[in-house]
């Protein structure tokens, strides 16, 4: 670390955050659950920190690396200020939580590293059923989640009790991470088609998807085990109560059929870790995998496979559907559609305030109406739009672009990231604006989160997955207003992940100014590794007038001193560079055209500084003209030589090079242009004998208004 060289380790930590904290970091940051929030758009909009233009490889790097007990598959989730009152370090700690495939869930210190806690909550099952699409061990595979106003973190545990694997749902408190109510074993039944009872079963059942708080409950949804067993796993979707972890009278399952062609059942919900998501009544959404090879048992009532489902709260009802007209296909090929989560976009303008999207293996994004899902028709898919963005064992992030105000929805697809405009007149759409080239892998897609500072300073933030064991996991960042092409900021490996029969389904946290990433028994804090900089640019007037001498200043603030040099641009146009002096830089323009202008200064950072940008719209109005008309000599002899001059001046600029006409009741005497000082002439000696009125016109442009002025001249 550049910044860090010159100074203790410990010294340096603490001075880039009371950098970041006196310049008014929110603090108050907090990624309690998978992908950010309930619609699970991934994005946090609160960063005040982590720019686009201080993270790079000169002044962004790993921060601390903490190592823990196993495989992390769960996101890390972060709290700040939370008072630790068990262990070595009780206090208050701005903490990451990690949880492992060991069944550990670690409380470590977003700053230092340090673990403040680590609890085990028992043996993990090893290799179940012989399953390899996972590391050694399964434990903790789902992201737990937080509820910030019990203080209470859920996590599910799946252990072994007396040779026997089972689900434990904990509630855990943050400050000790100790259980606040009894463990809940997991268990629960649904009556078949033939009156049967069906029996959950946790040796034959995964528990992926990331868990979802909301409507006074805890939910989970269930999968298999590489699809093994599937005449006995099922897609189980449950529920409890949070204050007692009591289970939800009702439940769903997927496929409650009582036979199938091929004995294969499942309608799983995995969505590759991703957690189900909320609308605003309260309704859940989830998306099912794949069923019997066949691909003859899906009917939306008693097998609901390869679908979006929306769920009433209470479990009761499957409220609406979206199920792809291929799903036949999709069933006898193994593509699932459930390999990707469903995101629902926050309420948007026009007539469909509601939308969500989803993606699976087969690479087909598709854009819905979340008030009306879509149904299923064999003719074709009843939805706003399908774009194809190849194989997604994936789920989308969303953010609203600075630039021009418009929402966008980020996926990957293959090995690329995909940027879509949502539109929403005349018509719900999505416009591709932006792509980057691939980031490696296996061309399953990855995940992404997005951070701004409220509609500036977004970043794209994405992990890379492995192909195989010696890849490393590498930790991308994208500026998304770079152009069509998104070419990234930042890439550098972030861990690694040895067992790649089972992906690394692995989500980049940022809060408060640092990027967490857990793996393979190991968390990587990143962060700044120069002080953080802020930078203000103001204008000497704005408005402005057209070709006036703006002055342009750019005030650099840090802890300590910043040296160097300022760039200034409207839009991609380069106006000028200027140099640092007592954390000011200086630039005069006249290049500015007529409307509204997206300046920006950007500090291009020194040896201790990090960079930073600064934004102003400046607008540009028409310059007034004002003309005035005089002659020499004046009164003249006929037949001698009169030289009339025009002068033109201007709240802004002056119209060079462009033409003055001289007339005399009506008729066209002279055209001359004007000079650089503003004056235009002409001389004549045919004027009539008399008062003589002569007027020079400015005709105008866009850029600057119409004038004219006259001159009696007398003619002896």
């Amino acid at each position: 670390m550049a910044f860090c060289k010159s100074l203790a380790r410990s010294f340096c930590r603490l001075a880039l955050f009371a950098a970041a904290f006196s310049i008014g970091t929110a603090w108050s940051q907090s990624i309690t659950t998978y992908h950010y929030d309930n619609y699970r758009t991934g994005w946090n909009q609160n960063e005040t920190t982590l720019t686009p233009f201080n993270v790079n490889s000169s002044s962004f790097a790993v921060l601390e690396s903490v190592p823990v007990d196993d495989q992390v598959d769960a996101q890390p989730l972060y709290m700040p200020g939370v008072n630790i009152t068990a262990g070595a370090y009780p206090g208050t700690h701005n903490v990451v939580y990690v949880a492992t495939e060991g069944n550990t869930v670690f409380a470590i210190d977003a700053q230092s590293g340090t673990i403040l806690l680590s609890p085990n909550f028992g043996a993990p099952v090893p290799h179940p059923l012989g399953c390899n699409n996972n590391g050694p061990n399964v434990g903790i595979t789902s992201t737990p989640v937080i509820d910030s106003s019990t203080n209470t973190l859920y996590v599910m545990v799946y252990t072994l009790e007396s040779g026997t694997p089972q689900y434990m749902l904990h509630a855990l408190g943050l400050g000790n991470l100790a259980d606040t109510v009894s463990p809940q074993q997991v268990s629960a039944s649904h009556t078949l088609t033939d009156g049967s009872t069906f029996q959950f079963d946790a040796t034959h059942q995964r528990q992926r998807p990331g868990l979802l708080l909301a409507n006074g409950n805890i939910y989970a949804g269930f999968g298999s085990f590489c699809d093994l067993d599937a005449k006995v796993s099922r897609g189980w979707f449950l529920g409890w109560q949070t204050r007692t972890l009591t289970p939800l009278e009702a439940n769903e399952l997927f496929d409650f059929q009582a036979t199938s062609p091929d004995s294969f059942f499942l309608s799983s919900i995995w969505m590759s870790g991703y957690a189900p998501s909320v609308d605003d009544s309260g309704n859940v959404l989830v998306v099912t995998a794949n069923s019997d090879p066949s691909g003859t048992t899906y009917d939306g009532v008693t097998n609901i496979q390869e679908s979006v489902l929306k769920i009433s709260s209470d479990l009761s009802t499957v409220l609406d559907l979206f199920t792809p007209a291929d799903w036949p296909s999709l069933d006898q090929k193994d593509n699932d559609f459930g390999a990707g989560g469903v995101m629902v976009l926050p309420d948007q303008q026009g007539a469909y305030p509601h939308l969500a999207v989803a993606a699976g293996k087969e690479g087909n994004l598709f854009f819905m109406n979340e008030d009306s899902l879509g149904g299923y028709s064999s003719s074709g898919n009843n939805v706003l739009g399908t774009y194809h963005i190849e194989g997604c064992w994936c789920g989308p992030s969303y953010y609203v672009d600075g630039s021009d105000s418009i929402p966008r929805v980020v996926t990957s697809g293959g090995s690329k990231v995909l940027v879509y405009q949502v539109l929403t007149s005349p018509s719900p759409s999505l416009n591709l604006v932006a792509q980057s080239n691939g980031i490696g892998g296996a061309g399953t897609g990855f995940f992404t989160t997005i951070s701004s500072n409220g509609a500036s300073n977004a970043v794209i933030w994405a992990l890379s997955r492995p192909a195989s064991a010696s890849a490393p996991v590498n930790l991308y960042a994208f500026n998304p207003d770079s152009g069509s092409i998104l070419k990234p900021i930042y890439n550098q490996s972030a861990g690694t992940w040895p067992y790649t029969t089972g992906n690394s389904n692995l989500v980049p946290v940022v809060a408060n100014g640092e990027v967490f990433v857990a793996s393979y028994k190991q968390l990587n804090i990143f962060g700044l590794t120069k002080a953080v900089t802020y930078t203000t640019l103001s204008s000497g007037s704005n408005p402005a007038y057209y070709g006036q001498s703006l002055t342009l200043s750019a005030q650099v603030t840090s802890v300590g001193s910043p040296t160097g040099t300022v760039t200034f641009k409207n839009g991609t146009t380069t106006l000028g560079t200027a140099t640092l002096s007592g954390g000011i830089a200086v630039l005069s323009t006249t290049k500015l055209p007529l409307g509204s202008n997206s300046l920006t200064a950007t500090y291009n950072g020194d040896s201790l500084n990090s960079g930073s940008q600064g934004i102003l719209t400046e607008t540009v109005n028409q310059a007034t003209i004002t003309l005035t008309l005089s002659s020499s000599p004046n009164p003249s002899q006929s037949g001698k030589l009169v030289t009339f001059t025009a002068t033109v001046t201007s709240n802004g600029g002056l119209p060079k090079g462009q033409p003055i006409t001289f007339t005399y009741n009506g008729t066209l005497l002279k055209t001359a242009d004007v000079t650089a000082k503003g004056t235009a002439t002409f001389s004549t000696k045919t004027l009539p004998v008399g008062m003589d009125t002569v007027t020079a016109t400015y005709s105008g442009d866009a850029d600057y208004s119409a004038a004219s002025g006259s001159v009696q001249q007398t003619v002896n």
